[in-house]
């Protein structure tokens, strides 16, 4: 008998994840926390919450029961928002194993202690095989079948193989990395410029603006991924520049669209409250601000739209001072 898989989660990427597996074959288990919410996609087939119209395979059943959802699945996939996701963790520990693949799909950091989320499992599970699934993955586009590709990567590559294995379908693939730390801070880092871009945006700035808002973007992620110990050509695949382009160009993106209500001069409040889901990029952009000053990591981008967002600052004003700063080499890193 095929031993089952986990999901823990039942946001819209944990659910489009599960989908992927049930389709393919394999036996899902989805853990959620509301009952009503489990029996109604059990029923209906359907997370209505989340990706409404959306046809769930017979093969994903969901459950509050954290102990059957776990209990001797193969690997567990953990989509749990940042700000829980080590209060879920804990909470699943009494039913984990060393011998499963452990999985992070959270694109976030956690706030009292800036630990990324491979970081916490490693913590929370030592000897665990562990991996991080990252990249340019809106969920509601793979949930309508575009051809998405994603990176998992660990230090393990049994768990990476089996891994692509599991996710590989007509329509989504995933690509083998080693630099865990890399890939995870590029999902991570990315939340806090869609952001920026999508308040941009609605100031209705030139293309030429928002094409340098991307690349610089960049740089600012690679440089701080590598003061952190990553490696900057990780930047240059799918979980850096493909996850920025794609969260820094599209309205589906939930950090874009906080940005956007930002800049038609909403609260920051009013913007995630109107968004009803969790924008991971508010909360980073605070936690690698501290972490750039901390360290002296050059990161205008991160230091000016923290003023805007936290101290109401007036966007014209703060380009006004960026655009007087000395201007940077354009390349940090060459090989």
């Amino acid at each position: 008998m095929t031993a089952h898989i986990a999901v823990l989660g039942g946001g819209s990427f944990g659910t489009v994840i599960a989908n992927i597996m049930a389709e393919n074959g394999y036996p899902v288990r989805q853990w959620l926390r509301d009952e009503s919410t489990a029996i109604a996609m059990n029923q209906q087939h359907e997370n209505k919450r989340y990706l409404p119209g959306y046809q769930l395979s017979e093969q994903l059943t969901a459950s509050t029961d954290m102990h059957w959802v776990i209990a001797g699945a193969e690997a567990v996939f953990v989509s749990i928002p940042s700000s829980s996701f080590r209060q879920v963790v804990q909470q699943a520990k009494p039913w984990l194993t060393t011998e499963q693949l452990l999985i992070s799909t959270t694109k976030g950091v956690e706030a009292s202690s800036f630990k990324l989320m491979s970081q916490i499992l490693q913590e929370e599970l030592p000897g665990g095989r562990i991996g991080v699934l990252s990249g340019p993955n809106l969920a509601k586009e793979i949930a309508q079948g575009h051809i998405t590709a994603s990176v998992i990567a660990s230090d393990d590559p049994a768990l990476c193989g089996r891994v692509q294995h599991i996710l590989c379908s007509k329509s989504f693939r995933a690509y083998a990395s080693t630099d865990v730390y890399g890939v995870e801070l590029g999902g991570t880092l990315k939340n806090i410029y869609a952001i920026a871009s999508g308040l941009s945006a609605a100031l209705g700035v030139g293309e030429n603006t928002k094409s340098m808002l991307i690349t610089r973007s960049l740089a600012e992620m690679s440089r701080f991924a590598v003061a952190k110990g990553a490696n900057p050509m990780t930047f240059l695949g799918l979980s850096g520049i493909g996850d920025l382009i794609v969260t820094c160009t599209s309205p589906l993106s939930r950090n874009y669209r906080v940005g956007f209500a930002l800049g038609q001069g909403k609260s920051l409040d009013d913007a995630v409250a109107e968004l009803g889901e969790v924008a991971e990029g508010v909360n980073t952009l605070k936690e690698v601000r501290q972490q750039a000053s901390e360290h002296d990591i050059y990161m205008p981008l991160v230091m000016g739209l923290f003023e805007v967002v936290f101290n109401h600052a007036p966007v014209k004003q703060v380009i006004a001072n960026m655009m007087g700063n000395q201007p940077n080499v354009d390349v940090d890193f060459a090989v």
